[in-house]
């Protein structure tokens, strides 16, 4: 189904049927304050104002961003269209098209990441958690390990750090605990597979190392809150994200400190690092390709 745009602002919420037109600022819309799963659809035209900007890059938690590029012809400026892309972090970024098809957005928002470990501190990054170097590359490196690790003493032999300086480490950046990211890295591959495949949850969690389903069900709720059917009914993987962190702050995953940056809006990111698993060319696809 297609609907042509009138308004370059646009939201698809569950159970992704059809385009609302945001009112006013994203950040202020009923549509979006709770909607886990909803997407921000914005129809880029030149001039792109400050205010239009601030009003995308400050949008809800946790709601994904999919940027659609203005017609060829109409770009004038192409700058404006990276300051976009550099301050409002768009999960993925679209040729341009006269009309909207609710499909080829659904297939956007659900989007797996080429590097996830990559992406996810990305996002912490943008959403304001600023951690050290040190702290980054070890939680991206834990991250990336999840594929294929599921214990905190394997996760520490692969560091080379025994279990008591891992979880020095962790703690005194006031994050969650290792095994809470090993488990993250798990279960937003296991929502990217639920929402990517027609798999059974037997299938899927088969497939990432969990017993059975109902043993992937039951650690989704106990550190997510959230239940596997409400992830294969919800698209994308920031709200499932938003949702972790937010545990975790309620359960003091994260200390004083990090839990005050949980609290800031979306700032400005530094420049991207290299992933460490990837070669040096690579980057993270947000839908260019």
């Amino acid at each position: 189904m297609s609907q042509v745009v009138t308004n370059p602002l646009q939201i698809l919420t569950p159970p992704y049927e059809r385009l609302k037109t945001c009112r006013g600022a994203p950040s202020g819309d009923p549509a979006l304050t709770d909607a886990r799963g909803a997407g921000l659809v914005w129809h880029l035209s030149e001039p792109i104002s400050q205010r239009q900007l601030e009003s995308v890059r400050t949008r809800p938690r946790g709601v994904s961003l999919v940027v659609v590029l203005p017609e060829h012809t109409h770009i004038r400026l192409p700058s404006a269209i990276l300051r976009v892309i550099e301050l409002c972090r768009p999960q993925s970024i679209l040729p341009y098209h006269q009309s909207t098809c609710v499909e080829d957005l659904k297939t956007a928002l659900r989007r797996p990441p080429s590097d996830l470990a990559t992406e996810v501190l990305d996002y912490l990054t943008w959403r304001g958690m600023i951690m050290s170097i040190t702290i980054r590359q070890l939680v991206r490196r834990t991250l990336h390990l999840s594929r294929e690790l599921r214990t905190v003493k394997s996760l520490s032999r692969a560091l080379y750090l025994s279990r008591r300086a891992l979880g020095r480490k962790y703690s005194s950046a006031c994050i969650p605990v290792p095994s809470h990211w090993l488990q993250l890295g798990r279960l937003l591959r296991a929502t990217i597979r639920i929402q990517n495949s027609d798999d059974s949850l037997f299938v899927v969690a088969l497939a990432l190392g969990y017993p059975d389903g109902f043993a992937l069900s039951n650690q989704m709720h106990r550190l997510l809150g959230v239940r596997p059917s409400e992830v294969r009914d919800r698209l994308g993987w920031e709200w499932v994200l938003e949702a972790w962190i937010e545990s975790e702050s309620k359960s003091e995953g994260f200390g004083q400190t990090s839990r005050a940056q949980t609290d800031r809006r979306p700032v400005n990111p530094p420049a991207p690092e290299e992933p460490e698993d990837t070669p040096a060319t690579s980057r993270p696809d947000h839908g260019l390709a």
